[in-house]
């Protein structure tokens, strides 16, 4: 399992804010858990890191920050 955040650059919704956004991780079959952080919490789970950022990427403002 690898660990991640979403480092968001620039807030086009101006819902989640800027800077680490949210927590995830991705198991041994590509699956993606994301916890949103924040005022309004929640948790998603995508098929892949490709999914995940076509919805949550918004054409390179947000970034995937893998963990050591």
């Amino acid at each position: 399992m690898k660990t991640f955040y979403l480092n968001r650059l620039l807030d086009v919704s101006g819902v989640s804010g800027v800077g680490r956004v949210a927590e995830g991780c991705q198991f041994h079959d590509g699956m993606c858990v994301l916890s949103w952080l924040g005022t309004i919490p929640s948790i998603e789970i995508h098929p892949s890191v490709e999914s995940l950022l076509m919805i949550h990427g918004h054409q390179g403002a947000t970034t995937i920050v893998w963990e050591p």
